[in-house]
């Protein structure tokens, strides 16, 4: 079940381009975001490992928040990173409330 919300928001999004006629441009956008913030977990993963400077963690929740979610989401689950820390988590689940709340309000003033 960790993947059933990227799922959903691909459904969300693909309503949304039926819908409003949104450009390929967005689906690229979070792309993009999503192997930057994937990356991003990846880089603070070898740091926790090797003790070196970390990536502090508004900086991954701001990555997710602009988009990026989807990619932090596949590196919690492949990388076993940011999983534990609860505090963390339910910050990371209300950036995803918004990022997919602020995507659907914008998609629908693009639309019309």
């Amino acid at each position: 079940m960790p993947y059933l919300p990227i799922f959903l928001f691909a459904a969300i999004y693909a309503a949304a381009m039926l819908a409003w006629d949104l450009p390929w441009l967005v689906g690229g956008a979070y792309l993009m975001s999503s192997a930057t913030c994937f990356v991003a977990y990846a880089l603070d993963k070898s740091a926790a490992r090797n003790g070196n400077w970390r990536t502090p963690e508004r900086s991954l929740l701001l990555l997710g928040l602009v988009g990026g979610w989807p990619g932090a989401l596949l590196a919690q689950q492949w990388l076993r990173h940011k999983t534990v820390k609860r505090s963390f988590r339910q910050l990371f689940w209300c950036t995803v409330v918004a990022n997919v709340a602020g995507f659907v309000w914008l998609s629908s003033r693009l639309g019309h």
